[in-house]
């Protein structure tokens, strides 16, 4: 039953307004003492030329009774609605129970097209605890926007061209040795040739020099130096593929800037025809000054491009290519002057499909007081991070629950998910400092408080055996009518537009702090109420508010990149 909906009809029957219109005044009170919907009479109060408070007692009189609520009341201005808490808890349960795994799905994006770039390694360079927010995040929106219908594209737009190239060539020709980069720790071997080129190049600056006619003989394809590139790109791809393994993460396309190396020269012609760029002291730039932004540089004095030139060749590339409804750009706050040049250019240039493009920023992440600078070689890899969180979510399950089955795998999944949900808990676009002490706690707002709540649910239903065969129909939902468990229904029944919310915004923590709720919700409702009742009504009636609970936790864990371990 959509209760919201049934609401729409008649409010729409009693007032001629249209469903829609009403479904978007509508509003959730913070406090269900005062109602479970409410419809604020303020902004009618021009239409019907009249006061608030006299708007909704007509209305009132004209609903009469509205199926599924027990009661309207007009307070003021608003028009407060209840739910029969039977009926909703019915509506609640039979939803969820019979969409599983699809729990607030739709299909809103059934035909349309989403890309999303996250990640975006750099080749031979760390895969470090840096880039963390930007591949869980890009991640959980994929997975988000599949939730709601959409095709996603995940893009991995690889760090893969530039001067930095050059300078690997050189210090592999000068210092490199391919076998131990092969059999050793590949990635680190190769970092540690970046490091030592910045040292020489310090007391010997021609090595700069070296450097940038290396990267031209990439760009030019001689055959010694592009298979040298080529393979520090196999090299790398093979490295990082562990951690997206540990993160249960995959792209469909590794397309980065060097795939995009021949289709510049038409991107630099298009903008010169139409007269949108110009030479500025051997520059070719987009004057942006009438839209308070510096130049939009396209090619550098010595006839090199930019990482803008390139990104306008992929934005065109991926709408001839993909057709996008649109278009994510998961990176930093620190690249917010970038994408806003980069979507003026595409807008000047015609494409109106330019309003598609998206930057999604957020915040810093930092640990202990370190700064990350590959030069320098202090970058703390995103691996290491990862295996010491399983290493100490492995210690503390030894120590609270020896005898448990898989503890490694168990481990795995915690440990990941609770890096993973500290992350997503906070608004995008808030600075972070990662904390073991806080991420691991099986109590509070984490992770792992949330998948050990969902274990627990798993436990209950284990034990319950001989409620399997009891079918939804035979339950009585008017036992679920105490505090407790009309909270937890609550909680349950906002999901779908907490996932909704969160694809609207690209904020998957509306999503986490949800699932936080649920748990909370559920423990309470746990600690209230025995579960296994003598009498058969009230213990099915609970035990499918559980089952429900169990599958709402899951589903949301899931959109945000958690496994969800059912023993702990």
């Amino acid at each position: 039953m959509d209760f919201k909906a049934i609401l729409c009809s008649a409010l729409s029957a009693a007032s001629g307004l249209d469903e829609d219109q009403l479904g978007g005044m509508i509003e959730t009170p913070p406090n269900p003492e005062i109602g479970d919907l409410a419809l604020p009479c303020f902004k009618l109060a021009k239409t019907f030329r009249k006061a608030p408070p006299a708007i909704a007692a007509e209305l009132k009189e004209k609903l009469g009774e509205v199926e599924g609520f027990s009661r309207i009341e007009a307070v003021g201005g608003y028009l407060n609605f209840f739910t029969d808490k039977s009926a909703f808890a019915r509506s609640v349960i039979s939803r969820v129970l019979r969409e599983g795994d699809k729990y607030g799905s739709s299909d809103e994006g059934a035909g349309r097209n989403v890309c999303v770039e996250y990640s975006s390694i750099n080749i031979a360079k760390p895969f470090g605890i840096h880039h963390i927010t930007t591949t869980v995040l890009g991640n959980s929106l994929k997975r988000i926007y599949d939730h709601l219908g959409f095709h996603t594209i995940s893009i991995n737009h690889l760090g893969d061209w530039g001067t930095q190239f050059g300078k690997m060539i050189v210090a592999y020709n000068l210092w490199g040795d391919r076998e131990k980069i092969e059999n050793g720790n590949s990635m680190r071997e190769l970092v540690a040739l970046y490091v030592k080129f910045h040292e020489e190049a310090e007391k010997h600056p021609e090595l700069n020099d070296e450097a940038r006619a290396a990267f031209h003989r990439i760009e030019m394809h001689e055959p010694a130096d592009w298979a040298l590139f080529q393979w520090f790109k196999e090299v790398t791809l093979k490295d990082v593929a562990k951690v997206y393994d540990l993160l249960g993460i995959t792209f469909d396309s590794y397309n980065g800037e060097s795939f995009y190396e021949d289709k510049m020269p038409a991107i630099i012609k298009e903008l010169a025809d139409k007269g949108i760029s110009k030479v500025d002291k051997g520059m070719t730039i987009v004057d942006l000054s009438e839209y308070d932004m510096p130049p939009c540089i396209i090619l550098k004095s010595d006839g090199s491009t930019i990482y803008a030139t390139r990104d306008i060749a992929a934005a065109k590339y991926r709408k001839e290519t993909y057709d996008f409804y649109k278009s994510l750009y998961v990176v930093a706050y620190q690249q917010n002057l970038h994408f806003r040049q980069f979507f003026k250019v595409l807008e000047l240039m015609g494409y109106e499909w330019a309003k598609d493009c998206v930057h999604v920023n957020f915040g810093m992440i930092s640990m202990e007081d370190m700064t990350f600078s590959t030069r320098k070689g202090n970058a703390i890899y995103l691996e290491d991070v990862l295996n010491t969180a399983i290493e100490k979510t492995l210690h503390i399950i030894e120590e609270k629950s020896p005898n448990l089955e898989n503890k490694e795998e168990v481990a795995r999944q915690v440990g990941v998910g609770a890096l993973v949900f500290s992350v997503l808990y906070n608004n995008r676009i808030k600075d972070y400092t990662f904390s073991w002490e806080k991420s691991l706690n099986f109590e509070g707002e984490t992770g792992p408080y949330a998948q050990y709540t969902y274990a627990r649910a798993c436990s209950v239903l284990r034990k319950a055996k001989e409620a399997a065969g009891t079918g939804i129909a035979m339950i009585d939902y008017s036992v679920l009518s105490d505090e407790s468990s009309a909270a937890l229904l609550r909680a349950i029944d906002t999901l779908p537009e907490a996932i909704r919310q969160a694809a609207e915004k690209y904020e998957p923590y509306l999503i986490s702090r949800k699932v936080i709720e649920i748990c909370s919700c559920f423990n309470k409702f746990y600690y209230d109420n025995r579960i296994m009742d003598d009498d058969a009504a009230v213990r099915a009636a609970r035990l499918a508010l559980t089952d429900a609970a169990r599958t709402a936790i899951r589903v949301g864990l899931f959109l945000v990149g958690l496994e969800a371990p059912e023993r702990m």
